[in-house]
């Protein structure tokens, strides 16, 4: 099993580890899932080790050309700096990833995959690289993330100069920390909450993990509570709510097709179905009653089975059980009256946006 450069760190600290991903990586710390989610949504900060995910270079002048190829974003409107949410396509249309794509000048961008596709989607992005485009993994480097309502605050005490509130939402910056290191900080996260994304060289990550990690304000924050963060928001986990079979449609991911990107792969597909419509979609379910409806929870409006939960659990915010999963479109939209079979038990449920708790991310200050 892989680690990160934090692992024996995140067991001095009696995290509970598991595998996730083929890395060894921590579930929960002491207070438990419940309580780290909690801690992150209640302005403080939370600190996730997201090293497993792999961080890339690619560069060449005809880079925006290639990302443009791959994705169905038009990477020719992209400014200096400003990280995009985007999908790797197949030729059938469906999802090989979806991944963050940074633009740091005409030329040269910064890539974050997700860990469970790392291979592959490198091994495809490789396939399909022209001659002149390098493609470099960063596997000296880690990946911290700091998410919480005094993230700001915090990670400015840690900096030699420069101040994180003139980073906008979904942009990067490179710092130096009062320790020396070089690093790279998006205002990006997982979590919903305002946050960063710090990416630092593996020498130093224990060191910096530590020195957050004894402020009152931060606690460590395992995979569990990163888990339900995301399902609050309603962002999908591949594997579970995106596959190779999904479109961005089906996804309800259509804002990542740009209008003026006509030619990437599996556009033939993605674009037919943006203009007339799909079978299926992605939806949020609520429960109104009490139960837990997981993944694989075949969900009915009228005794008539219309879908399924492709990720689902408890919101610590709403005290209920939430989920996304795929309906049918002709039997199913949002507001609709349905339940969801656990344990051979119909429990009633409504149709909802997958987006459950409002995002409090942040741009620049005026």
């Amino acid at each position: 099993m892989k680690v990160t450069a934090l692992n024996q760190t995140h067991r001095d600290q009696g995290a509970k580890m598991v595998e996730f991903a083929g890395y060894d990586m921590p579930v929960q710390y002491a207070d438990g899932m419940l309580k780290e989610h909690e801690w992150t949504r209640s302005g403080n900060v939370g600190i996730f080790d997201v090293s497993h995910m792999g961080q890339f270079f690619i560069e060449g002048a005809e880079v925006v050309k290639f990302l443009s190829h791959i994705t169905p974003t038009d990477f020719s409107l992209s400014t200096p700096n400003l990280a995009k949410y985007t999908v790797l396509t197949n030729p059938e249309g469906g999802i090989i990833d979806d991944l963050i794509i940074t633009k740091l000048t005409d030329t040269k961008f910064f890539i974050v995959l997700n860990a469970g596709c790392k291979e592959k989607d490198s091994a495809w992005i490789r396939k399909n690289l022209p001659a002149d485009i390098t493609f470099t993994e960063l596997s000296d480097r880690s990946l911290i993330a700091v998410q919480g309502g005094k993230a700001e605050e915090i990670l400015n005490k840690f900096l030699a100069a420069g101040n994180l509130a003139e980073l906008p939402y979904m942009n990067i910056g490179f710092f130096k920390l009062k320790s020396g290191e070089e690093v790279f900080i998006s205002r990006t996260g997982y979590t919903g909450e305002d946050g960063f994304e710090v990416s630092i060289p593996n020498s130093a990550a224990a060191k910096f993990w530590l020195d957050l990690s004894a402020l009152s304000e931060v606690k460590p924050i395992g995979l569990g509570a990163r888990d339900s963060l995301r399902l609050e928001m309603g962002y999908p986990l591949y594997g579970h709510d995106l596959d190779d079979t999904t479109s961005p449609i089906e996804a309800a991911l259509g804002w990542v097709v740009s209008k003026t990107n006509t030619t990437f792969i599996g556009a033939d597909r993605v674009l037919k179905e943006k203009a007339e419509g799909v079978k299926r979609k992605r939806i949020g379910v609520k429960l109104l009653d009490r139960g837990i409806a997981r993944e694989g929870t075949e969900i009915r409006k009228d005794g008539v089975k219309i879908g399924f939960l492709s990720s689902g659990g408890f919101s610590p915010n709403l005290k209920v059980s939430i989920g996304q999963g795929y309906f049918d479109t002709s039997l199913a939209k949002v507001g609709d009256a349905v339940v969801a079979v656990v344990r051979d038990r119909e429990i009633p449920a409504v149709l909802t946006s997958p987006v459950f708790v409002e995002a409090k991310t942040k741009s620049v200050k005026k």
